[in-house]
């Protein structure tokens, strides 16, 4: 059955009126009269009554009017919903967060990419290793993943998006945090509480990589897998630890930020997804999430 034999006949159904019928639909009279002929030979049925003065509907001709509707509609939702796939407008994302950008960026991130995509599910796991990211990008349970560089794995493409500085969070009351800023050097008897090496954390090989350029061997105390708590180690007064600026958004009760000196030093943020990943939706939410982060 030709669609477009659908389309003349709710045309013709509607307007009771070949003539007007083929004027809506754009084309003569007599190959409209002959298309709708097929129709009914195709069908079996009689769907209208033809009389030199009006059209009608027969019953089977509302029964088939009421159909014909539904298909077509469903037809155009198609198209629609095919428009709106290519166009990216539409799908389901999980994004991955280091737990710097958990607090500094994800309200942001979400709302903007709430606001750009509305049609796109997104979802959000924060507080995640830049490992653990990896690992789940490629498992494919998140799409895109917020972490720091360098990663290096062929199969994921890494964009830059911003640097962030290091800074030192130190107990409130503690001699560092009387400093206006803190040096390596300033940090040889403190005890350190880090990102935990077990789990190949990136910022556990940054603050070591600092302390060895430094010529000063680190006090590790305490390891942990989650930014929020290794904050909360520093607001007991447990150490000190050395983080991505971002993190003072937690602004937690107890814990002074520093500027970290001798050297300054930076980290790099970047979105990740998997280079066989070329959906719309995905290339669209990357796009939109360049432009909310600042550089």
């Amino acid at each position: 059955m030709d669609l477009r034999h659908l389309r003349y006949f709710v045309a013709v159904a509607e307007e009771l009126h070949f003539g007007r019928a083929a004027e809506r639909l754009a084309m003569a009279q007599p190959p409209l009269s002959q298309a709708i002929r097929r129709l009914e030979a195709e069908l079996g049925v009689e769907l209208l009554h033809r009389s030199t003065r009006r059209v009608g509907l027969t019953d089977a001709g509302r029964g088939y009017l009421a159909r014909a509707r539904k298909i077509l509609g469903e037809v155009d939702e198609a198209a629609h919903e095919a428009r709106r796939v290519a166009a990216g407008a539409v799908g389901r994302l999980a994004i991955g967060c280091v737990g710097s950008a958990t607090y500094s960026l994800l309200p942001a991130i979400s709302r903007g990419l709430s606001l750009e995509l509305p049609g796109v599910d997104f979802s959000f796991r924060g507080e995640m290793l830049v490992p653990d990211q990896t690992a789940a990008l490629r498992a494919g349970e998140i799409d895109l993943a917020l972490l720091r560089p360098p990663i290096q794995d062929p199969s994921l493409t890494v964009l830059p998006l911003r640097r962030d500085r290091l800074v030192v969070a130190v107990p409130s009351g503690d001699p560092l945090s009387a400093l206006r800023e803190v040096g390596v050097t300033d940090m040889a008897d403190a005890d350190l509480i880090v990102h935990s090496a077990d789990r190949r954390s990136v910022m556990y090989g940054v603050v070591l990589g600092l302390f060895r350029d430094a010529g000063v061997e680190p006090r590790i105390r305490h390891e942990v897998g989650e930014t929020s708590t290794l904050i909360t180690l520093v607001a007991g007064g447990l150490g000190v630890a050395v983080v991505p600026e971002p993190v003072t958004a937690l602004a937690l009760e107890g814990v002074a930020f520093r500027p970290l000196v001798r050297p300054a030093a930076y980290v790099d943020l970047a979105v990740a997804h998997r280079t066989d990943r070329t959906e719309p939706h995905l290339t669209r939410a990357v796009s939109v999430i360049q432009r909310l982060v600042p550089h």
